[in-house]
């Protein structure tokens, strides 16, 4: 059954799945077992254009697994008759390192064809394919699907900052030397500096002095102070100390475009001694600058992020080691990084309400400075807290500031081992997750939303994260034509994110995180959802536990959904 209006269609009984657009079934296996959290479990594993389905015989355990989402693919077992006493199957592993392991028949080479398409569609640029994102949008132009919103269309630079009050007459306006991005690949086509900043040649001269030509810009204005957060990448003293007689003078025009501040506060997000190091390979930081106090803020690079939250995740699955948790989530110290963020992103925010201006940056300023404004603008700025404004904030700050998430997650390539691979965006959110936990009602939206972005974040299908820049997405691949935002889904599908106890009345208030570990918690919600021993409403252990049957066959979530919808004119 095809619906053109839905752009979904269900392809028999036994399988039930809803397809996407664009997706079609690539190869089934029919006898198939799961290696459950104890048990071993017959059933039939579906792989299509866009996911991995698995349906047990008896239909109570059912899951998809985007082919976005897998990491690695590894087979186990032989198909040899004289080794049939061994296990023969795969395991998959994800990038959000959930794992599943499938055990197949040894006849015939049973599981070749299912490796050879999870290798194929997984990893579809590793073999000249294109992206599930980009065959899901070709589907809904033929079909002549209408959305109701563009997502593309939500976040429009200009509009955003003048919203924030920016004009000549406050000191700010934009420059077109980055309209084609020659003059900065990473960074927007929309730059905003002081006036007195504003000559191309300055800033090229400026561009020089900084790694990537990614020059102090504007971020975010306070109306009521003029009070900025300014975002860089590092400057190249190096370590002969070189100077720049542009870039100070740049600098200092960021300290008087704030009538109220009296110097200008660097918060230079790594430690001291990376810093260092990075100064012998050409780099640095701001040492000698009139008018400016820098800061270190202590936050680990991506290498230390990422087997940080590899320690996390395995003292929470496949299993909770109930003995030695705590001692496995301190050795983690994935907390201990989510405390630093927290603290600087607090510093910041005290300092700005404080009326002073500010300067972040790492060493690229794609990576930690986006954590550090972006949450600062996060507990500043009310608008961000809303459903729209928080698009908003990770379109402009994450997506058009240059987070290389097509490096960072990896999309569509079997390279598991990258180095460049991080989850600092999945940091970000749970970091997002620590301030919601503190200031539940001043969110429009409920977690659900986070991690929504986190499951699309992986999956490909949609265009909103794909590749490493802005230049990336709109002029080398177009993707606002040619694929779908996932903030059009989100929009479409509003209901299923608004916290029904939001005050509306608190979008004017600046929230003062606690960031002490003592007031941090473990997201298992999200981290640890694919646990059997840990029942959220995301986890499967929800359907077994009967809170499924408890609301006649329709899941969980929708129950919450209907909830909501219905408490929605309640004041909390």
């Amino acid at each position: 059954m095809h619906s053109a209006e839905s752009g979904l269609e269900t392809v028999g009984t036994a399988c039930e799945i809803p397809f996407l657009a664009g997706e079609r079934v690539i190869c089934t296996d029919n006898d198939i077992s799961y290696f459950g959290s104890s048990v071993r479990v017959p059933g039939r594993l579906v792989v299509t254009l866009f996911r991995l389905r698995f349906i047990s015989n008896d239909a109570q355990t059912v899951f998809d697994v985007p082919l976005g989402a897998i990491a690695k693919v590894e087979k186990f077992g032989y198909a040899t008759a004289t080794r049939k006493d061994s296990n023969y199957g795969l395991n998959i592993i994800c990038k959000d390192h959930r794992a599943f392991k499938f055990a197949a028949q040894q006849t015939n080479h049973r599981r070749r064809p299912l490796v050879e398409a999870l290798f194929r569609y997984s990893f579809p640029l590793s073999s000249d394919l294109k992206l599930f994102a980009f065959l899901h949008a070709e589907e809904l132009r033929k079909e002549r699907t209408q959305k109701s919103v563009d997502g593309w269309k939500i976040y429009d630079a200009k509009r955003e900052f003048e919203r924030m009050g920016v004009s000549e007459s406050k000191g700010w306006t934009a420059v077109d030397i980055n309209k084609d991005y020659k003059f900065a690949d990473t960074y927007p086509r929309y730059l905003v500096v002081p006036n007195t900043s504003a000559d191309s040649g300055f800033l090229e001269r400026v561009g020089e002095f900084r790694s990537r030509q990614r020059i102090p810009v504007l971020s975010w204005l306070q109306k009521s102070s003029l009070a900025s957060i300014t975002r860089s990448s590092q400057p190249m003293s190096g370590l002969t100390k070189r100077r720049s007689a542009q870039d100070e003078e740049h600098l200092t025009n960021i300290l008087y475009a704030n009538a109220h501040s009296h110097k200008l506060n660097i918060y230079d997000a790594r430690p001291i001694v990376n810093a260092q190091v990075n100064r012998a390979k050409g780099g640095g930081y701001e040492e000698n600058y009139e008018g400016c106090q820098l800061q270190f803020m202590n936050i680990h690079n991506i290498h230390v992020v990422r087997e940080s939250l590899k320690k996390l995740l395995s003292a929470l699955i496949p299993r909770v080691d109930e003995k030695n948790f705590y001692k496995l989530l301190d050795e983690s110290k994935w907390l201990q990084h989510v405390h630093s963020i927290l603290s600087a992103s607090m510093e910041i925010v005290g300092q700005v309400d404080r009326k002073m201006s500010v300067l972040v940056h790492c060493t690229d300023g794609w990576d930690r400075t986006a954590q550090l404004t972006s949450l600062s603008m996060l507990q500043l700025d009310g608008y961000y807290r809303t459903l729209e404004g928080f698009i908003v904030l990770i379109e402009k700050e994450w997506c058009s500031f240059g987070h290389k998430f097509g490096q960072r997650i990896g999309h569509g390539d079997d390279k598991h081992s990258d180095g460049e691979r991080a989850p600092i965006f999945v940091q970000f959110i749970d970091c997002v997750w620590q301030i919601l936990h503190q200031y539940e009602y001043y969110f429009e939206f409920t977690s659900a939303l986070l991690i929504c972005i986190l499951d699309e974040l992986f999956s490909c299908r949609f265009g909103t994260f794909l590749y490493n820049s802005e230049k990336q997405r709109h002029l080398e691949h177009n993707c606002p034509q040619t694929t779908v935002s996932l903030w059009t889904f989100v929009l479409e599908s509003r209901n299923l994110f608004l916290n029904p106890c939001y005050r509306k009345g608190s979008i004017e208030s600046v929230l003062f995180v606690n960031p002490s570990i003592r007031c941090l918690r473990v997201w298992t919600e999200y981290y640890a959802r694919s646990n059997p021993d840990v029942i959220t409403p995301q986890s499967d252990v929800a359907k077994r536990t009967g809170l499924e049957r408890a609301v006649g066959k329709a899941s969980l979530m929708e129950a919450l959904t209907n909830l909501q919808s219905q408490t929605e004119d309640v004041s909390c």
